[in-house]
C-alpha cells in the first residue's frame, strides 16, 4: 500500500510528524505538506502564482501553497505513482459540523477524493496536541483495519475523523456520525494598525448548536472517535421539487 500524507498546519507540525511515524511501517508513505500554516483554506487552489516544492532534512516535501495545492500537484505530476490512500492531519483542533466547509485538513483529503482515491482527514478535538500519541495510534489502527477489510480499493470515499484528546485507553470505540452544527462565529475583532488604519481579525468559531446524539459533537464529548462520511455534492436534493414548482410558477421552467 502507498499512502500520501498532507495537512494544513504545515510540514513541521507535530500532528503531521505523529501521523507519519504511526503509518511509516504500515505502507510506503510520502509526505507533501504546506510550507506554513494554512488553516481554514478549505479547497483553495493557487492559480495566480507559481508553486515550488522543497525537501526538508527529514525527507518531507513542502510546498508554498495550500493543502489542496499539495495534494493536487502530487497527484497530477509530482509523484510517478498513484497512491492507494490520501491521509490528512492530524489537525491541531476539531473539524466538526460546519468547520468541515472551511477546513484545510478536509480540503487536502477531499482533493485526493476528487482524484478518485480513498481519503481520510484526521483531527484532534482540542488544540495543543494533548495526547497526540494516542490519536496517532487510533489513526494507525483505523488504516490497518480498513486495509485488512479490503476497504482501500480503487473506489473512492472520503471520511472525516475527529479524535478526543484522551489517553488511548480512555478513547471509546468509533462512532459513525453525521455532522453537527455550530452557532454563528464570534464577532470580528478590530484593532488599530501603527498607521492608524482599522484591522479586522476573524472571530473564533461559535459553540455547538446541534450536538444531539448521532452527531460528531456528541460522540467526541462522550469520548468516542467520530467518523463521518462526506460528499462533495452540495445539491439540496430535498429542495429540488420545491424549486421546480417555484420556477414553474415564475415561468422559468
Amino acid at each position: 500500500m502507498k499512502i500520501l500524507i498532507s495537512n494544513d498546519d504545515g510540514y513541521q507540525a507535530a500532528g503531521l510528524v505523529a501521523l507519519y511515524e504511526a503509518l511509516k511501517d504500515v505502507a510506503e508513505v510520502e509526505v507533501i505538506a504546506p510550507e506554513v500554516n494554512n488553516s481554514a483554506k478549505s479547497n483553495a487552489l493557487t492559480l495566480n502564482a507559481p508553486l515550488y516544492v522543497h525537501r526538508a532534512a527529514n525527507g518531507f516535501r513542502y510546498v508554498n501553497g495550500t493543502p489542496a495545492d499539495c495534494v493536487h500537484i502530487a497527484l497530477s505530476g509530482l509523484l510517478d505513482y498513484r497512491p492507494d490512500l490520501v491521509v490528512s492531519g492530524i489537525n491541531n483542533g476539531a473539524n466538526m459540523g460546519d468547520d468541515t466547509i472551511y477546513s484545510g485538513t478536509v480540503g487536502a483529503a477531499m482533493e485526493g477524493y476528487l482524484f478518485g482515491i480513498p481519503a481520510i482527514a484526521f483531527s484532534q478535538v482540542d488544540k495543543d496536541w494533548v495526547e497526540l500519541a494516542s490519536a496517532a495510534r487510533k489513526a494507525r489502527e483505523l488504516v490497518i483495519s480498513m486495509q485488512a477489510s479490503k476497504l482501500i480499493t480503487s473506489a473512492p470515499w472520503l471520511l472525516n475523523v475527529n479524535i478526543p484528546n484522551r489517553p488511548y485507553a480512555d478513547i471509546g470505540g468509533a462512532k459513525l456520525c453525521r455532522l453537527g452544527k455550530r452557532h454563528a462565529a464570534e464577532p470580528v475583532i478590530t484593532q488599530k494598525s501603527p498607521r492608524g488604519e482599522t484591522m479586522y481579525w476573524i472571530g473564533a468559531a461559535g459553540p455547538a448548536k446541534d450536538e444531539a446524539p448521532g452527531t460528531d459533537f456528541h460522540a467526541t464529548q462522550h469520548g468516542h472517535m467520530a467518523i463521518t462520511p462526506l460528499s462533495v455534492d452540495l445539491t439540496d436534493h430535498q429542495a429540488l421539487t420545491y424549486w421546480a414548482q417555484s420556477m414553474a410558477h415564475m415561468g422559468g421552467a
